[in-house]
């Protein structure tokens, strides 16, 4: 199938990296050095702005928009009644208040999840009724002790929270703004006989988000390729796939396929990709390794591998602190401490990638206007 680009859901040059590149000379590309043609390069607020507040909180979603973030990222995952909610994994045990609930301590078991046996509270048993009364607590309190003063304060979202939120700042902003909806576990779902992509379709389809007249673009992704070669064959949208630097999608593991990631972003694997997906949101490792002691190494062949298959490539994940940083743009020894992060971006931006994923979407911001991107 020919998906829609990013232009035919309407989005301007902010988010022109999604595009088809003969169709995007009229949305604001703009001419390097070299008098080559360039799209800006998109940011994406990874689970709203997180080095701020609570990921996936609605204060962490406006405070992305506020800062100017193309896309947001939400994860998507479903409750027992079939709503889909928006939260990193299955397991509610971390970002969230439910061990302090004595009404659901019963509820604490311990599940394989995608192969790893894991003790804690599952979304899938809790009714989106019971799934709002818990609320959000910061992930890393000890990294960021600055957003636990928002613990306890906001409630979990559902997806079409989400969505409402992106279509408010479409309608501020006057222009459309992005969603990247995670798509989270869809094998260990589907082994539960629950069809996580349908569900997500269906709520896409309520929203007029597959429209060429939709005000919100969305732009699913997921780590599995089963999940992304589903939603191809369901919707007409630009799809991501999600490539880690170590281990395998855990539909592969399923199915008995040999490959890894690593194996993907391979030309041949590349090639592959782009038989489903639009984009390769990579670990920025993948991009530029990284040595014994955490120094840059000499970059890849990885963006240029997969512009040549007409992929996009997004990087992840941006954050400022010491304790994510590679060696040469730390500052003391403090891993809460916020090193040169803006160096960071400028090396990684260097390479021609098309959208960074941040916790910090203002830095991103700031780096790209350095950049002239």
């Amino acid at each position: 199938m020919h998906r829609r680009t990013a232009i035919a859901l309407g989005l301007t040059a902010t988010t022109a990296p999604f595009v088809d590149t003969a169709r995007a000379s009229a949305h604001g590309t703009d001419e390097d050095e070299h008098g080559r043609r360039r799209h800006r390069l998109a940011v994406i607020a990874h689970r709203g702005a997180w080095g701020y507040r609570p990921e996936h909180t609605v204060a962490a979603y406006q405070l992305a928009f506020r800062f100017g973030a193309d896309v947001v990222k939400p994860d998507v995952v479903v409750t027992k009644d079939g709503v889909l909610v928006d939260r990193n994994s299955p397991d509610l045990t971390v970002a969230t208040d439910v061990s302090k609930h004595p009404e659901f301590a019963a509820r604490k078991t311990t599940k394989m999840l995608d192969g790893v046996a894991t003790t804690g509270w599952f979304v899938e048993d809790f009714t989106l009724a019971e799934i709002k009364t818990l609320r959000a607590t910061e992930r890393m309190p000890d990294l960021r002790p600055g957003n636990t003063a928002f613990d306890g304060r906001f409630p979990i979202l559902t997806i079409q929270e989400v969505i409402d939120l992106a279509r408010a700042e479409s309608r501020r902003r006057g222009r459309r703004v992005g969603i990247a909806p995670d798509v989270k576990r869809p094998t260990y779902y589907r082994a539960m006989g629950v069809p996580l992509e349908e569900l997500f379709v269906r709520l896409l389809r309520r929203n007029g988000l597959t429209d060429e007249d939709a005000d919100v673009a969305v732009l699913p992704q997921s780590f599995e390729p089963s999940c992304l070669q589903r939603l191809n064959r369901m919707v007409d949208l630009p799809l991501i796939q999600l490539l880690d630097a170590a281990g395998k999608p855990y539909d592969f593991v399923v199915a008995g396929d040999p490959r890894g990631y690593r194996d993907l972003v391979t030309p041949e694997g590349l090639r592959w990709v782009r038989r489903y997906a639009d984009v390769v949101s990579v670990n920025k490792d993948l991009i530029i390794p990284r040595d014994a002691t955490a120094h840059l190494t000499t970059p890849t062949t990885l963006v240029g591998d997969a512009h040549r298959t007409g992929l996009k490539v997004h990087a992840w994940r941006f954050c400022n602190e010491n304790t994510f940083l590679p060696a040469d743009f730390r500052i003391g020894t403090d891993p809460k401490v916020h090193g040169d992060f803006i160096a960071e971006y400028r090396r990684f931006y260097a390479q021609g990638i098309d959208g960074v994923v941040s916790d910090f979407p203002d830095a991103a911001l700031t780096a790209r206007a350095a950049a002239h991107l």
